[in-house]
């Protein structure tokens, strides 16, 4: 009875395997056979159809409109078979930006999350844009990044190095480990691509890495990228001016990584990580796009409601698609609040006895 119990759920599979195979084939067959049989159709009609063989206008009204027949016959055949192509080929990218891009969880170690990206181009749902937020013993830790380019030429690059973030955030104690185990990531990448395609790819990205303490403190490392936004009741102002590393990909790394303090990131505080998509967005007179602005109407809206308006004011600047991918990713401390023995500071190099900040005004 075991036995047969067992031999049950392989007969089932085996049978929807049976089912799939006839599909496919049944799909084959029609997407060759039905423009032979219209083409046949055509030829037969010519060759043998005494009606064809004659000059008069009926018979020519008569030709004309098996010809048209056949014609609109084949038009509809492959407006499907095209149709059917897309809706695999959106599948397939649904499912590879699902895997890339996953969808982050709404909240994270008390922090309200929301994020989102829109690609460039056309004929892909991800480009070159990434992020990636992941709740460790360490505390919470980002990354947004831009890969040189846009469209499916950078997915592969970002695809490598949101594979070594997604390693690296639990391995690595300091936040300037991470940066090392990407920037090592990037590196076996191009090379190995260089080595696949035979050709040097001359590729780097920009990348923000964030670390969030359990008590909201802020830790920062910057490789190229704009910094991110902290919107703080009506105030938004970015969270640092200090000056970046070079991007990952164009210099080795230095051997001292100034991993920069800036303050904490208090109860009810925002912050809002994007790519340089967003900023150089022009409209048609040439101004670029003003995100601080936008944020400052947005300051007292949910995280997935600050993306809602600034996407949709994004597209209204540009008159539509911008020329180069966007991605946001918005971060709101919604925590209890507690005592910190600082708030918020200029952004300076941790030390190994992280003195106080002191609280701007």
């Amino acid at each position: 009875m075991m036995c047969l119990r067992a031999a049950v759920p392989r007969v089932g599979r085996a049978a929807r395997l049976v089912v799939r195979r006839g599909h496919r084939k049944t799909r084959r067959v029609l997407t060759l056979g039905l423009p032979t049989v219209w083409g046949a159709v055509a030829v037969t009609y010519k060759l043998t159809c005494p009606l064809a063989q004659q000059n008069g206008l009926a018979a020519r009204v008569a030709s004309s409109a098996v010809f048209f027949a056949v014609g609109t016959g084949l038009i509809i055949h492959v407006r499907r078979a095209l149709l059917r192509e897309l809706r695999q080929a959106r599948q397939v990218a649904g499912a590879a930006q699902s895997a890339l891009l996953r969808p982050l969880p709404p909240r994270i170690d008390g922090l309200t999350v929301a994020a989102a990206q829109m690609s460039a181009d056309r004929g892909a749902s991800i480009g070159g844009d990434l992020y990636e937020a992941v709740a460790t013993e360490h505390g919470v830790r980002v990354v947004m990044g831009d890969v040189r380019g846009h469209g499916l030429a950078a997915i592969g690059t970002a695809a490598a190095v949101l594979g070594s973030f997604r390693e690296a955030v639990h391995d690595e104690p300091e936040l300037a480990g991470v940066l090392r185990r990407l920037d090592r990531a990037l590196a076996r990448h191009l090379r190995e691509r260089a080595e696949r395609d035979g050709t040097v790819a001359e590729e780097f990205v920009t990348v923000l890495l964030l670390e969030i303490g359990g008590d909201g403190e802020l830790r920062a490392l910057n490789c190229g990228h704009p910094w991110s936004y902290l919107v703080s009741g009506a105030v938004v102002e970015p969270l640092s001016c200090a000056d970046p590393l070079p991007p990952l990909g164009l210099f080795p790394l230095p051997c001292e990584l100034p991993v920069l303090e800036c303050g904490h990131l208090l109860t009810g505080e925002t912050l809002v990580l994007h790519t340089d998509g967003a900023e150089d967005a022009r409209d048609a007179h040439g101004r670029f796009f003003s995100l601080p602005t936008v944020l400052q109407e947005a300051v007292r809206a949910t995280p997935q409601a600050v993306l809602g308006t600034v996407f949709t004011a994004l597209l209204d600047h540009a008159g539509g698609t911008p020329k180069d991918d966007v991605a946001l990713l918005v971060l709101r401390n919604d925590r209890q609040r507690q005592s910190t023995s600082g708030a918020r500071g200029t952004a300076r190099p941790a030390t190994t006895h992280p003195q106080p900040t002191t609280h701007l005004t």
